[in-house]
C-alpha cells in the first residue's frame, strides 16, 4: 500500500510543526523522520519541506538559525514559535473536525430515511 501525495498535501504544514513540537530540527533529519514514522510509505520530497520552511516562516510559525556543527556542513535548524504552537493546536482541532467529516461521508451509511 502506497500514501498518495494528494492525500497528505494539505497538511503538509501540520506535519512539520508536529515534528518541531518537541525539539528543534534540519530538514534532513525532519525527512527521515516521516519516512521512519511511515514506515517508507511516504516520503516527503525536498522541494516541498523547503518551500514549507519558508511559508511557515515567512507566517511567524517557524524561526530558523545556523548550527553550529562540530564537523561536516551546517545545518539550518528550524524551531517552532509560540504562535507556530497555537497554529499547530488550531491545525490539529481543524484535523479531528475533518477526519470525523470523512469519516461519515465514506462509511456506509445506515438507511433511515428518503434521501431524495
Amino acid at each position: 500500500m502506497s500514501i498518495t501525495a494528494d492525500l497528505i498535501r494539505g497538511h503538509t504544514d501540520t506535519i512539520i510543526l508536529a515534528a518541531l513540537m518537541s525539539e528543534d530540527s534540519y530538514g534532513y533529519r525532519i525527512s527521515r523522520m516521516i519516512s521512519k514514522q511511515t514506515d517508507g510509505l511516504f516520503e516527503m520530497k525536498e522541494a516541498t519541506l523547503y518551500t514549507a520552511f519558508k511559508r511557515l516562516e515567512e507566517q511567524g510559525y517557524i524561526s530558523s538559525y545556523w548550527g553550529e556543527e562540530g564537523t561536516g556542513a551546517r545545518r539550518r535548524y528550524y524551531a517552532i514559535t509560540a504562535t507556530g504552537r497555537e497554529a499547530y493546536r488550531r491545525l490539529m482541532n481543524e484535523w479531528a473536525a475533518a477526519e470525523a467529516l470523512i469519516d461519515k461521508l465514506i462509511n456506509p451509511p445506515v438507511l433511515d430515511g428518503d434521501y431524495t
